[in-house]
Formats: structure tokens, sequence, C-alpha cells
């Protein structure tokens, strides 16, 4: 019998051995997770479940006895140690298991501080799993005071959660402005006054200088401006890196993540990779996709693959961000742009278009699921509107999908 093993079990690793039994795959498959979770959402974290508004089981992909009713053994609070490629099998701390197809969803991990990094300090927190989110909600209260380094989207919907909780919020973000490496200054301005509006305090342009350590806790962070601010606790939103550690050990490529090819396979052919961890073609760049969707995209094209299905991976790049009663809905990447048109929408709703030249690149819709629905289908199917057409308020985008 032939044996596939999936390390890494979270979106991406779940929905492989989900999508190869769904394929009528037979042999063995076991999943290997580091944590002691049953596979689980993370985007909800920092939003409902850090907010008390979902439940533990409903962050898990599946119950417990979907794995047993499938034939797929659930490892869990297991790490994989070495890859030996020629040998065709992964090592661990209880032993050994030989493998037909390997997949690699590894997933990424948070930036630290790096002066803090190695010290156990129990009020300094990144952002995400699981246990993050559990620590963090102790200290979800009115009148704590919480800093948050980093003014990406984790940042931002950790403090749109805080605030819920009536915590005294203050931001800092080193860059000109928030979503600077994501999202135009439109966007950044919608948002930046979005938080505003709900009592967070942003400082951008502004960095963190040092944090004053008293025991194991921050007391004091004292900011490049040469202010200090007294918090109860922090959060670390600084961006991710891809866990490559186990495929650069297995001598695979490595590009700003584990370099996959239209199939998902690495530079080892039956070693596939999915999710945050892979770096891989999109328009003639090279790209890491951190999202759901392309974690199941590419999920399916590697069980379809390992079912010797000949598929290719078609990058349909989409995002999506909740903060208060905002709904951002990101579709395709705007990486180049050199103009973005706004169109406007009913009451409060927005829609923010990148353009390269005269071709759409991506869309940020806020409160606006239309126009991203609308956005998204033209970018799949490279069409673009004219920018006249964006900005007339009345005029249809949908007939343009025709």
């Amino acid at each position: 019998m032939a044996t596939t093993i999936v390390i890494g079990a979270g979106q991406a690793g779940a929905e492989v051995v989900s999508k190869l039994r769904d394929e009528g795959h037979e042999d063995r498959i076991v999943l290997i997770g580091q944590e002691d979770y049953l596979p689980y959402q993370r985007p909800p974290l920092s939003k409902k479940y850090m907010a008390g508004e979902m439940a533990l089981e409903r962050l898990f992909l599946r119950p417990k006895e979907f794995y047993q009713d499938k034939s797929i053994e659930l490892q869990i609070g297991k790490s994989a140690l070495k890859i030996d490629p020629n040998q065709q099998r992964v090592e661990f701390s209880d032993g050994s298991l030989k493998y037909d197809h390997l997949v690699l969803s590894t997933g990424s991990k948070p930036r630290e501080l790096p002066p803090y990094n190695s010290r156990k300090i129990k009020n300094l927190f990144t952002m995400r799993d699981l246990n993050d989110a559990n620590s963090i909600e102790a200290f979800m209260k009115s009148g704590m005071r919480l800093l948050i380094v980093g003014g990406g989207y984790i940042g931002l919907e950790a403090a749109a959660t805080a605030r819920k909780f009536g915590v005294d919020v203050t931001l800092v973000e080193i860059e000109e402005r928030i979503l600077k490496r994501v999202a135009a200054k439109e966007t950044s301005d919608y948002i930046r006054s979005l938080h505003i509006s709900n009592g967070v305090k942003i400082k951008e342009a502004i960095g963190l200088d040092k944090l004053e350590i008293v025991g194991e806790k921050v007391v004091n962070a004292s900011l490049t401006d040469g202010s200090d601010i007294n918090v109860d606790f922090v959060i670390v939103g600084i961006g991710i890196t891809p866990n490559t550690y186990l495929a650069e050990g297995a001598n695979l490529k490595i590009n700003n993540g584990i370099l996959i090819n239209e199939k998902c396979q690495t530079s080892v052919s039956n070693i596939y990779a999915a999710g945050d961890c892979t770096s891989f073609k999109y328009k003639n760049t090279l790209v890491r996709l951190e999202s759901v969707g392309n974690a199941i995209d590419q999920a399916t094209t590697v069980a379809q693959n390992i079912m010797k299905q000949n598929t290719s991976y078609t990058p349909k790049p989409w995002f999506w961000s909740d903060q208060y009663d905002l709904k951002l809905q990101i579709a395709g990447l705007n990486t180049g742009y050199d103009e973005v048109v706004v169109r406007k929408g009913e009451s409060r709703q927005v829609s923010h278009w990148y353009y390269k030249g005269q071709s759409l690149l991506a869309v940020d819709a806020l409160n606006d699921p239309r126009c991203y629905m609308i956005g998204k289908r033209l970018i799949e199917a490279n069409k673009s509107p004219s920018k006249n057409q964006l900005r007339d308020e009345n005029f249809n985008l949908k007939v343009l999908l025709k």
C-alpha cells in the first residue's frame, strides 16, 4: 500500500487529505499537525473567535470523526524533524515514516521583535495561532491598555476586536501610513478614519524604540518620537515569513517560499507544497499568496495530481478583512499599479480599482460586495473596464461581464 504524508495540518493540509479521499484515493494517508488541536481556521482568530462570537468547535475545519471515518491518520502535537528525499523518509522524534508522495503545507510564522523574541514575556503576543488568541483573550477587558506594533491587516483587526471590549488601543506603524505595503492611500485613508472614529490612537511614521520589562511583563513602551506609553499588553503584527526549514533541509528550491510549478510540485517531483509556504509564478512575477482561497485551490491541485489527473493550478488572488462593520474584499494583486480609480456606491459603499496603464490589476471593495464580485470576474477574465465607466456611478458594470 502506498503512503501519502502531509506535513502541516492547517487549511491547506486538511484540504489535501479531504480532497484525496473525494478523488478516490484508497491508500494510506497521514496528516501531521504540530499543534495540539484538530485542524482549524485561522482568519477568525483575530476577529470573531477572540471577540467571543465563535465557539472553539466552530473553528475546527472538520470534526474528529471525519478523519476516523475517512481512514485519515491524524497525528497532532507532532513535528517533523527532517526529510530525506532519496530514501523517501520523514524523521520524527519518535521514529520515521516512508512515503510515496509527500505534501508540505507548513504555513508561515509571524515576525517577532528581534530583541525580545528569545525572552519569556507573558504579555507580549503575536497573532498567529489558537494559543495566541486564547492568551490574548484574557487581556481583552475594558480599561486595559494595548499597544499594537504594525499597521497591517492583523494589527488592525486586533485593534477593532479590542475596541469592542473597551480596551484603550494605540497602534504604531513605522511606515508613513497604515497598509502601505498592501493597499493604496485611498484604502489606507478610509480604514484609518474608521479606526480613529472608533477611538483607536494611530501613530504613523513612528516605530517602537524599546520595551521596559519588569519581571516577565512589559510595563512601558518607548517610541521613536520620544514618547512613552504605559501598557498592559502588546500585540506584534509586523508580517509573516514562510516556514521553509524542512524544505531547505531537503535541498528543495526556495525563493521567498517553497518554489512550486503549475502542478504544485517542488523541485522533487513526488514532493508537493501548498498554502502560505509556497511561491510561484503569477503573471510572470514570483509571488506568495497568504489566503484561504489560495490554500484551498492549491490543495485541490495537489490531490488531483497525486491521483494522476495532470491538473494545473491557476492563481485567483482574493482576500478579505473584517473590522467593526467594515467588510473589505480584495480581488487581484495591485503590484505595479500607477493609478487608482475610485467608484462610489450607495451609503458608505466605495471601491478602489488599481490600474497599470489601461489594464485592471485589482480592486478593493469596502462594504461593496457587488463591485467585488464584478471586479473579481473581470480580473479573472483579463478584462479591463474604461476608467470613465468606473467613475460613472450610473454605469451598470454588469454589462461588462457579457
